[in-house]
């Protein structure tokens, strides 16, 4: 270095100081993650078009609960025109449009804006994240669906349906939501997971929910026409529909919409039980290895 250039030399103050707060944890950044999540799942917080979907498709599933309370208090019934705890599985076509809206624009944006490794590069675990992700999406098909239940429940107690019965049918209905919740918030994760592209994601999800139960109830039907009535509830066991429906029709004292409304037997009922915690267990293991890859 020359003498001149020695003495033109300077070392600049550029403002940077140490951050001397408080440092919340992993713990706070899982949280902002399940909140900005959830909130993403509603469209909130993102531009009004992307409300549009979400909140149309939420108007749809609180008709019937609407319709309920309307007909109950007008036609003087005894009880609820739908069974709470069938509420959700009635109205699975809705359901599962938002599950397909849901689900990629949670997971696939991520993947499709390499944003992974950004989250990765905090205090924050492959596990951290899919415990949010699972988390936001579970609570938000919940709310999707306990919402119109408390609607319908409200409404029955202001038409004098009976408080006892209809809080064992609400608090029944709650419990087969957050089964039905998680149980299929896993599954489109999994799903979505796979691929950066949000189209592919809604599709393959819509795929996944609707054709093994169009199979699975067809084949039902013909199993019933033949006299087959165990073999009913045991099939049952290979669509994610079907499967929360023969649990909550075993368990949680609802009626099966299997063709007949053939019950399942107590054996079928266990392995109902069995084969929701393994897929629910299962979506998660597989969650967590594929976030260990993406996050690379």
């Amino acid at each position: 270095m020359t003498p001149s250039a020695a003495q033109d030399a300077r070392i600049h103050n550029i403002g940077y100081r140490r951050y001397e707060g408080e440092r919340l944890g992993p713990g706070h950044a899982r949280l902002a993650l399940f909140s900005h999540s959830l909130r993403g799942a509603f469209g909130l917080g993102r531009s009004a078009r992307s409300k549009v979907l979400p909140f149309s498709l939420f108007a749809v599933m609180c008709m019937p609960a609407v319709v309920m309370v309307a007909v109950a208090t007008l036609s003087g019934l005894d009880e609820m025109p739908i069974e709470y705890q069938g509420y959700g599985l009635s109205l699975q076509p809705i359901l599962g449009l938002y599950i397909a809206l849901a689900a990629p624009q949670m997971v696939s944006l991520d993947l499709r804006f390499r944003t992974i490794p950004l989250y990765f590069s905090r205090p924050m675990t492959p596990t951290d994240y899919v415990r949010a992700k699972f988390a936001a999406l579970s609570a938000a098909l919940f709310l999707f669906v306990a919402v119109p239940l408390t609607i319908a429940y409200a409404g029955g107690l202001l038409a004098e349906l009976g408080f006892a019965d209809q809080t064992e049918g609400y608090l029944l209905g709650l419990v087969t939501t957050a089964v039905l919740a998680v149980t299929h918030a896993g599954l489109a994760l999994v799903v979505a997971a796979r691929t950066p592209r949000r189209g592919f994601g809604v599709a393959a999800i819509i795929a996944v929910l609707t054709i093994p139960f169009v199979a699975v109830t067809a084949v039902q039907a013909i199993a019933s026409e033949q006299g087959e009535s165990e073999a009913v509830g045991w099939l049952g066991l290979f669509s994610p529909g079907t499967l929360i429906d023969g649990l909550q029709s075993t368990f949680l004292g609802g009626s099966s919409g299997f063709p007949g409304e053939q019950d399942p037997s107590t054996a079928a009922g266990v392995a109902y039980l069995l084969v929701t915690v393994g897929l629910a267990a299962l979506s998660y293991v597989l969650l967590v290895r594929r976030y260990r890859k993406a996050g690379l």
